[in-house]
């Protein structure tokens, strides 16, 4: 049986009419950049991740980078982040200017490990950028504790996780600003790239769409270089058919996540795979990828196996970005941040959408026993 990593064509069929209705409409008002559907979706995604405001803009990459243009970070500021996350996080840093600081992962979450940050604090950190990573949230009140104290900004990464909740607030309402991607494979994706940044304060949110459209603050009359971080209105309509459905595909995706939990058990692979642990504190975890560790440098191997019998898999992340080449100025080298550095020889995600089935998800575990055994 092949198992694909993820199929975008069965949650579209579920949906198919609302989405050619929001076609129709769109094409038929021929208003295609911001206007009322991204008006619409911002206020029902603020109203969703519980923040006070939400702004429209291009992708989870540029609402990191606009969260970061807004504070004014650039050219001789530091900003702390985790070497184990998506490239965006870091190139957000380095396109404004500033410079990205590492502090090791917590091996059980995988994101940033607040007890490495404040050694890392300098003169120069202006931001940390703590990462949600996998749909988990990273551990929220000793960084905005370590924030306060130093006076720093905190920009939620939550391109992974919408939804997810820490200690009963969902992420992106926690820090000074939340950033979103509506990526095709996420849990609420778009037709293309699409983003969202949240935060609390009214002044921010004026700022950020301010930012998003060249600095304009009136036609033609710029207060500020910005760039063109505007969020399609065709991306706008589609999200707002699918976030209704949203908890509901979370759920299924928890589900799975549960039920490759027991076949991993049942299938006596728990000494050959770690798999995915919550968190000690309080979460809603939203699973946008199943990890899972294989030990013995058999990873790569395993994943060469599963593809070559149709079993979808991918590795998230095989490098440290600390040890990435266009990040070779900076200094990193190996040991610099082992729990990252381990996790990447080890690491491979499983199908875990929410249209994927109990036989489908056998099928993988079953593949993955004969493999090790």
């Amino acid at each position: 049986m092949a198992v694909p990593l993820l199929d975008l064509k069965a949650q579209y069929a579920t949906i198919k009419e609302q989405v050619l209705k929001e076609f129709s409409e769109i094409a038929d008002s021929q208003y295609f950049i911001l206007g009322p559907k991204v008006e619409k979706l911002e206020k029902e995604v603020a109203a969703y991740c519980r923040s006070n405001f939400a702004v429209g803009v291009t992708s989870g990459s540029d609402a990191l980078i606009i969260s970061l243009m807004v504070e004014g970070i650039g050219p001789g500021d530091e900003v702390i982040t985790t070497p184990f996350t998506f490239f965006a996080t870091v190139g957000a840093i380095v396109r404004v200017g500033a410079t990205p600081i590492f502090a090791d992962i917590d091996p059980v979450t995988y994101n940033i490990d607040p007890a490495k940050i404040e050694e890392k604090i300098t003169a120069r950190t202006k931001a940390i950028i703590p990462v949600h990573l996998f749909g988990q949230s990273a551990d929220m009140d000793p960084i905005m504790e370590i924030a306060k104290k130093h006076n720093l900004i905190v920009i939620e990464d939550a391109c992974q996780a919408i939804g997810a909740e820490y200690k009963g607030r969902r992420v992106g309402s926690i820090g000074d600003y939340g950033c979103f991607s509506f990526f095709p494979s996420k849990n609420l994706g778009c037709f293309g790239d699409g983003g969202m940044v949240t935060c609390n304060d009214p002044e921010k949110a004026k700022l950020l769409k301010i930012f998003r459209n060249h600095g304009q603050s009136g036609t033609y009359m710029h207060d500020y270089v910005g760039g063109n971080f505007r969020l399609d209105a065709l991306q706008a309509g589609i999200l707002s058919v699918k976030l209704p459905h949203l908890d509901s595909w979370s759920e299924a995706r928890q589900h799975n996540a549960a039920e490759y939990d027991r076949l991993f058990a049942e299938a006596g692979l728990l000494d050959k795979v770690s798999l995915p642990k919550k968190a000690a504190y309080p979460v809603r975890h939203i699973y946008n990828q199943y990890c899972i560790e294989v030990a013995d440098g058999k990873r790569d191997a395993l994943v060469a196996h599963l593809r070559g019998i149709g079993i979808g898999c991918a590795v998230y992340y095989p490098l440290s970005l600390h040890l990435q080449h266009c990040f070779a100025a900076l200094g990193g080298k190996e040991g610099d941040y082992p729990v990252s550095e381990k996790v990447t020889g080890r690491i491979m995600a499983l199908p875990i959408y929410p249209e994927s089935t109990t036989a489908q998800r056998k099928e993988v575990v079953d593949a993955i026993a004969a493999f090790l055994k």
